[in-house]
């Protein structure tokens, strides 16, 4: 198993933060010849620990490939990844579903929970396949934040969306994972509902120290993030801290509007 540093990976990042994941000079490419899409281009970027980033761009970006990278759920066609000091690349398919199950958690749109069980079984899931038990006070914890304490017997199709998503969000935290990666989380939510799995989501960097890495469109739902990096054909265009939805949208409608520049320009119009 390859590692760097652990003072790369530790007390290396801005400002001392320790970083929980890293990708260093990215790059994903699909398909050969005329068919060839260039989806990452050189991307660079420390995600910290406890800390709720999101990742916005317009469509065909780059956003959800950088995730499903940086996840270990996609290979990269060159440059490292590396999820506290361990380097994915060279792990193998063992190798990297092992470091998914022990060090990452995910939250999808769809909230992948399986119709025979109970939220409670739901929310263990992860562990058992895992072969371990759950740490009882830590999921007390987890289930009274997301307020589930009187709907863990409760079956999936009992539950409203809202909390079948939160039952998805505990799901991913049961573990401690090192970094949670949220994909479109507020996407098939009504307003309420997706407030309170942003909500929740936040709580878990700041009272938890939670890793938190969003993918999202919705500006709104950007805005409960610590920072946000923005991506534009394959590239990190622009970033923001202690965003607003106004920041975020105004960001975004320059993105658009900057639509076809390339490099340092694209980058400049969007500053």
């Amino acid at each position: 198993m390859s590692t760097v540093d652990s003072r790369s990976m530790s007390g290396d990042g801005r400002d001392g933060e320790e970083v929980a994941a890293r990708a260093v000079d990215l790059w994903k490419v699909f398909g050969q010849g005329e068919a060839q899409v260039v989806a990452l281009r050189g991307v660079s970027v420390d995600l910290y620990r406890g800390r709720f980033t999101a990742i916005m761009g317009p469509s065909g970006s780059g956003k959800s490939t950088l995730m499903h990278c940086l996840a270990g759920l996609d290979t990269v066609t060159r440059g490292e990844v590396y999820l506290g000091p361990i380097a994915l690349a060279g792990l193998g398919d063992a190798g990297q579903t092992r470091i998914r199950r022990e060090r990452v958690g995910f939250v999808f749109q769809q909230f992948n929970l399986l119709p025979t069980l109970s939220a409670e079984e739901n929310i263990l899931l992860p562990l058992a396949i895992a072969g371990r038990k759950a740490d009882p006070e830590w999921f007390r914890t987890v289930v009274d934040s997301v307020g589930l304490a009187d709907r863990l017997r409760h079956r999936p199709a009992q539950l409203s969306g809202g909390q079948q998503q939160r039952v998805a969000c505990a799901r991913a935290l049961v573990s401690r994972p090192a970094v949670v990666f949220a994909d479109e989380p507020t996407g098939n939510l009504d307003s309420r509902a997706g407030a309170d799995v942003l909500n929740f989501l936040r709580r878990s960097a700041v009272e938890h120290g939670q890793t938190v890495v969003m993918v999202t469109h919705d500006p709104n739902a950007a805005s409960y993030a610590d920072r946000v990096i923005f991506l534009a054909d394959g590239q990190i265009v622009h970033e923001l801290s202690r965003p607003t939805p106004d920041l975020v949208l105004d960001t975004m409608k320059r993105l658009d509007s900057a639509g076809g520049l390339a490099g340092a320009e694209l980058r400049e119009a969007v500053a």
